[in-house]
């Protein structure tokens, strides 16, 4: 693809983007293949990440409260659930996604981040909620996932998923709008290996479709691999996830246990250089999905008090700055 004819997300203009690729140019080339995401090159303003706080541990609060939690804490942002049982239910979203992207703005939270269950473009809810979105100012969705049906061969299901994919990216063109797929660890899981989600995405334009990645799931199904698997998606990813954890063995076998950020198996320190050097976008939805009272699993109420919650998220926040810190992002 013509690089010049890109139309830049992040909102970088011609000349920053030309200093930008003048900057990697002279680094040389790094084997992460040609397709990098345009958003991703750094600007002559340096390369920093910003850190944005997946609301579906803040459904215990209305907009104006998750908002100013979120702001008050140090987050730059939200990753707003706009999905059944998220913060913004869809068969709500003209009304709704308004009032989320207003409280946030009000509280100076970038708006740019939603967490949503689209799938299929001809859904009745996928375009309100783009088109919705786009006038919002929204840049990055999560897209919803599919699974393996056992008694299917693998090809011929990834052969049914492309299109859907293929005008799913056409639709975010149209709203300006780059969807990503998560990949998500489990047997059932498209995506889980990796290697799918680049077989599905591969012949995609990256601005318009590409992969929320995921360290924490990457890690499980990948184990000592993740670095192959994630040299490979590279490319296609925009936005990334950051989130923990081990392996324990209980008396049914081995699990895999959720825990704070640093406590766990990811290595993170590997992982950040490889996020810079692969010129990943900047922007991080930082996940707690280990036991915080219901506020993990997207509960409106907590069995805990709120300041545990909240200590939790300052705690796992401060991680992973000091991460970034070190791997200069």
């Amino acid at each position: 693809m013509n690089r010049k004819k890109r139309t830049l997300l992040n909102g970088l203009s011609r000349r920053d983007f030309l200093v930008g690729a003048a900057g990697v140019g002279a680094l040389g080339q790094i084997p992460f293949g040609p397709a990098r995401s345009q958003a991703a090159v750094p600007t002559k303003r340096g390369y920093r990440m910003k850190i944005f706080i997946f609301s579906k541990h803040l459904q215990w609060l209305d907009y104006a409260e998750m908002a100013q939690t979120a702001k008050t804490i140090g987050f730059d942002g939200c990753d707003l659930t706009v999905r059944p049982g998220g913060h913004v239910l869809p068969e709500r979203v003209k009304d709704d996604l308004p009032r989320a992207a207003a409280a946030m703005k009000k509280s100076g939270l970038d708006v740019a981040m939603m967490v949503t269950r689209i799938t299929d473009p001809r859904d009745k809810y996928t375009r309100p909620i783009l088109e919705t979105a786009g006038k919002l100012g929204f840049k990055y969705y999560r897209t919803g996932g599919f699974y393996y049906d056992r008694n299917k061969s693998i090809p011929a299901q990834l052969a049914e998923i492309r299109p859907k994919l293929r005008d799913l990216a056409a639709m975010n063109r149209e709203y300006g709008l780059h969807g990503a797929y998560q990949n998500h660890s489990g047997s059932r899981n498209v995506g889980a290996p990796v290697w799918d989600i680049w077989e599905l995405i591969k012949d995609l334009d990256p601005r318009w479709l590409g992969c929320q990645y995921d360290i924490r799931h990457g890690t499980v199904e990948g184990g000592t691999a993740w670095p192959t698997n994630f040299r490979l998606i590279a490319p296609h990813v925009t936005t990334i996830i950051a989130k923990d954890f081990s392996w324990v063995k209980t008396s049914g076998g081995w699990n895999v246990l959720n825990c704070p950020l640093g406590q766990g198996m990811v290595d993170f320190g590997s992982y950040f250089k490889m996020v810079k050097e692969a010129e990943i976008g900047r922007l991080i939805s930082l996940h707690l999905e280990y036991d915080l009272g219901g506020a993990d699993k997207g509960k409106r109420t907590l069995t805990i008090p709120r300041e545990k919650v909240l200590e939790a998220m300052r705690r796992d926040l401060g991680i992973l700055q000091g991460y970034l810190t070190t791997a200069k992002l």
